[in-house]
């Protein structure tokens, strides 16, 4: 069997090409596979194990189910979720759904059981008071639900094989819960999002792409989104919680305006370039913004390195002599040639703050944003400051 056909089938040995890494399957896909195998039971009186699913590309995985249990008013399936080799906080965590029959007429009805959280704040793709089921993994259900209707649905009473008792046209309620979501969640965006209770239920492709971090990412584009809605027009992408602190100590923005950015200020720039807010600060240490003052827009380490030579030219553009220029392209590291300058009263965090600032409005493109940068040290002090612009 190829790697493909195995990550058809459900991929447990499958491998991305040129990374060896495994995928998974996103916690939306799961949900699809659990509900698709409690609403067959509740039609037919027997569960699908393994259930085999549709993604919106087209795979067809398979999920063995971790629990079943079925009853004359409801079906609950379980799948423990696969994240592959992703550090994904939700891998392991064993993902039900529990179906409903509703009568004729009544559609497809999502309910937030334990451990999914619940939409509290306006700006995201859900209203306020819905399950945190997202779009796609909604769609994904209800399309299955509706697979399954067709096969089994034609009259008759709840699992006993017949299909009737209302919920033979995929008229039924769909409980989504996830043991130990509401803990999980504490690590997660979530409740700075207003996303209350529990976690999301995300995906969609229903492949989870090892160290894309397209859920982090996902993740800023709905703070952004949270941030416009609730008024905010001056917000803040910082690279970790010091970051945050200053941010909050030199301008006081409130929780919703603070964009956890990490190492992704290109995705927090390309965002606000089409979403724009009035005024955007980034706050991160002197290294990481170097990288950014370099053109890089993911600041990770595995991914970017700091450009001494770029610190010596703006060292020398500071006013430093050949011999410190030297000497900053040299330096073991970023913090040492900030100290190298800092001796020599050359601004170089300023200079890099300029720099940095610089290159987030190139990235901008002319969207009418105005965007200063804070470079601070590891215990937090602000090593430079560019001016807004």
């Amino acid at each position: 069997m190829s790697s493909s056909e195995a990550e058809a089938k459900g991929g447990r040995g499958a491998q991305l090409k040129h990374t060896g890494l495994r995928p998974g399957w996103t916690t939306g896909a799961c949900a699809t596979a659990a509900t698709t195998a409690a609403y067959t039971a509740l039609l037919t009186g027997d569960f699908p194990d393994p259930v085999t699913i549709t993604l919106p590309r087209g795979q067809t995985p398979a999920f063995a189910l971790a629990t079943e249990e079925l009853t004359g008013s409801y079906a609950m399936a379980g799948i423990v979720k696969d994240a592959g080799d992703d550090p994904d906080v939700t891998h392991g965590a064993l993902v039900r759904a529990t179906v409903r029959l509703l009568p004729a007429g009544s559609g497809v009805v999502f309910r937030a059981g334990p451990g999914v959280g619940t939409v509290t704040r306006p700006g995201l793709p859900l209203p306020v008071g819905e399950p945190a089921v997202n779009p796609v993994p909604r769609q994904l259900m209800r399309d299955h639900v509706g697979r399954v209707a067709a096969l089994h649905g034609n009259g008759g009473g709840p699992g006993d094989g017949t299909g009737g008792g209302g919920g033979g046209g995929g008229d039924v309620e769909i409980t989504i819960s996830i043991d130990h979501g509401e803990e999980i969640a504490r690590s997660t965006w979530n409740p700075r999002l207003g996303i209350l209770g529990g976690l999301s239920v995300l995906g969609t492709t229903g492949i989870v792409v090892p160290y894309s971090c397209s859920a982090w990412i996902d993740s800023i584009r709905r703070g952004v989104d949270v941030a416009r809605a609730a008024g905010h027009t001056h917000v803040a992408g910082c690279t970790g919680s010091t970051s945050e602190k200053t941010v909050v100590a030199a301008y006081g923005l409130p929780e919703e305006a603070l964009l956890d950015m990490g190492d992704f200020a290109g995705a927090v720039l390309k965002y606000i370039r089409r979403h724009p807010v009035e005024r955007l600060t980034i706050c991160g240490g002197f290294a990481k913004l170097s990288k950014l003052a370099a053109g890089h827009l993911d600041l990770h380490s595995a991914r970017s390195q700091v450009d001494k030579g770029l610190l010596a030219e703006l060292a020398r553009r500071g006013g430093a002599s050949d011999t410190l220029a030297a000497e900053v392209a040299d330096a073991n590291t970023g913090l040492a040639a900030l100290q190298l300058c800092a001796a020599a009263g050359v601004p170089l965090g300023d200079l890099v703050a300029v720099a940095a600032r610089d290159e987030a409005l190139a990235v901008l493109r002319g969207a009418p944003v105005a965007v200063d940068v804070i470079c601070i040290d590891r215990a937090g002090q602000v090593v430079g400051r560019s001016g807004v612009a």
